[in-house]
């Protein structure tokens, strides 16, 4: 395969049409348009379809592009890497990450990073979806506790683990009776939380007076005494620790891990490593009293 005629028909492919690509990259229409009609006689496939006001890929179009522009994009900044000396990554990287770890952490991240790396044009999106990330174009994604995925790859940079809090002024129940409960989202009710504490395990039954989207508004309502609620750790260790709120004990339930992910098939760009490596900088250890400091500071 000519790389030169596939690194064309990328071009076209990004930019939606010769004209556009033509203008892009300052280089003449119909030579781009050579290349990919070499690039299609060669492979035995019609990779566009010329319309007369329009240009799309054809399903199998899609798919090359989709497969080769991210190795493309390797190659190019791995040349400009070495023309450079290899001293300092560039480009553009694109990252997804949770919304509780992007409230609370994310954007002293983030200013770190660019301020490390100038180079490098950090951008991060905040969703809780699990992403697609070739067809998308993330060259790494912050998930909790996802589920195994053969394309991908990567590592646990943090642990957290859920406790169960309450103002101070709240009364905890014994045996069977209920408490109010402060909860996040909007499915069904917990039937039970399960509680290990120093004086043993627990169950304690919540009744719920308010459900809420967002773990800091959880917390804040959790403040004001109106129930109990479930929260990570590392975002009520200060007010445990300050006497605003009262730890029942931790929920008996596996840690949440917090992992960064990115395509198993692709070279480690300087890029993610980059961001990896400044991570590890951040948790050395990993920990929710880490994480809590690292918000705190």
């Amino acid at each position: 395969m000519d790389l030169l005629a596939l690194t064309d028909f990328n071009l076209v492919a990004r930019h939606g049409g010769f004209g556009r690509a033509s203008r892009a990259a300052g280089r003449p229409k119909a030579t781009l348009s050579r290349r990919v009609a070499e690039l299609e006689s060669s492979l035995g496939l019609r990779l566009l379809e010329r319309g007369a006001s329009s240009l799309t890929l054809t399903e199998e179009g899609r798919a090359l592009y989709e497969r080769t522009w991210p190795l493309l994009a390797e190659v190019n900044e791995t040349a400009a890497a070495i023309a450079s000396g290899g001293e300092s990554p560039q480009g553009r990287l694109r990252i997804s990450a949770p919304l509780l770890f992007s409230q609370a952490a994310m954007g002293k991240l983030a200013a770190g990073f660019a301020a490390k790396y100038p180079e490098v044009r950090l951008e991060v999106t905040t969703e809780d979806r699990p992403v697609d990330m070739v067809n998308e174009g993330y060259d790494l994604v912050i998930r909790v506790n996802p589920d195994p995925d053969e394309n991908l790859v990567g590592r646990i940079f943090l642990r957290d683990r859920l406790v169960l809090v309450a103002h101070p002024d709240l009364i905890r129940p014994d045996g069977s009776s209920s408490v109010p409960a402060v909860l996040r989202g909007m499915g069904e009710a917990t039937a039970t939380w399960n509680v290990i504490a120093p004086t043993g395990k627990s169950s304690i039954t919540p009744k719920t007076v308010l459900r809420l989207s967002s773990h800091f508004m959880v917390r804040d309502a959790v403040r004001q005494g109106v129930g109990a609620a479930c929260l990570p750790l590392s975002l009520v260790t200060h007010d445990v620790a300050s006497g605003t709120l009262v730890s029942w004990g931790e929920i008996d339930a596996p840690d949440t891990a917090l992992w960064a992910l990115y395509p198993s098939r692709r070279l480690l760009s300087a890029r993610v490593a980059a961001f990896l490596s400044y991570l590890r900088e951040a948790f050395p250890m990993g920990t929710p009293d880490e994480l809590a400091a690292y918000v705190a500071a």
